[in-house]
């Protein structure tokens, strides 16, 4: 048995992305409904700006969850440290890109905004049903 912390050779290291497919899947029927959602209450703006936003947080879960997961391969002493460099630096792009898209005036910033949120809610919670359901069943937890 190995030490708390320490990955035998022969595990299976690629556990961290089989989640993936299901969530970019949950996530492009996400930015659909948002586009539609959009156009109907605001128009081809608020349908831009709806599957925009689904867009950004795909974009971004979808680059931690990879660097992560290959952090993990090369040395999981790197997680902490990777993961808590690509919050701070998401958190500063996201925050200037919307500065920078609320100084143009774009109608299409609040449901840019609320298409983030949506895109954040349904990855987390496809994200905990894929773990509770699927990754518990192939575990055996």
């Amino acid at each position: 048995m190995a030490e708390p912390g320490v990955v035998e050779p022969g595990a299976d290291r690629r556990w961290r992305l089989r989640h993936l497919p299901v969530l970019l899947a949950a996530s492009a029927a996400l930015a659909v409904v948002a586009a539609v959602v959009g156009a109907a209450t605001g128009g081809a703006t608020a349908a831009l700006g709806a599957a925009a936003g689904v867009g950004v947080t795909v974009l971004s879960y979808t680059l931690t969850t990879v660097v992560l997961a290959r952090a993990d391969q090369v040395n999981p002493q790197l997680l902490l440290p990777l993961g808590l460099g690509l919050y701070v630096l998401k958190f500063s792009l996201l925050g200037g890109v919307l500065v920078a898209v609320a100084s143009t005036g774009w109608p299409g910033l609040i449901p840019l905004c609320l298409g983030i949120v949506a895109g954040v809610a349904v990855w987390t919670a496809v994200h905990l049903w894929w773990l509770t359901t699927v990754h518990a069943r192939r575990s055996g937890s």
